[in-house]
């Protein structure tokens, strides 16, 4: 496959995170994209919201904001990998994220994870593919 057959999504980043940092924010291949890890950080502070669940409800979002660059759903999402500074956190986050869902939810793995950049909480990446619904006349 060409490169040019790629679609970068780079979003406007917070203050804490370079304008220049050396990732695209999701990577869309064909009907793939590919979602790197998003923190919920506050673009004002450059730290994370007070709360865990401001701090998932911010992430979600600017995940969120990534896959509607792309055209796409959190419906299309097919793997979610989260990344927890403390897994204590897991029924806090699950009360979120469970509500930017309509239909079944894609496959995920929550995984503990020390020192997060930027003393996030969460870390959220995965892969979407584009829905091919087919219409029946």
């Amino acid at each position: 496959m060409l490169q040019d057959d790629r679609q970068y999504i780079v979003l406007k980043r917070p203050v804490a995170v370079a304008d220049n940092a050396p990732f695209s924010d999701g990577v869309l291949v064909g009907d793939t994209l590919y979602i790197a890890g998003h923190l919920g950080i506050d673009s004002s502070t450059g730290k994370p919201p007070e709360t865990a669940e401001e701090e998932a409800t911010l992430l979600i979002d600017t995940f969120k904001r990534t896959i509607d660059a792309a055209g796409m759903s959190m419906d299309d999402l097919v793997f979610v990998q989260v990344h927890c500074s403390d897994v204590r956190l897991y029924d806090i986050f699950n009360s979120i994220y469970r509500t930017y869902f309509h239909g079944p939810y894609p496959a995920r793995i929550f995984l503990r994870a020390e020192n997060l950049l930027f003393n996030a909480r969460y870390q959220l990446m995965g892969i979407a593919v584009k829905s091919q619904k087919i219409q029946r006349g």
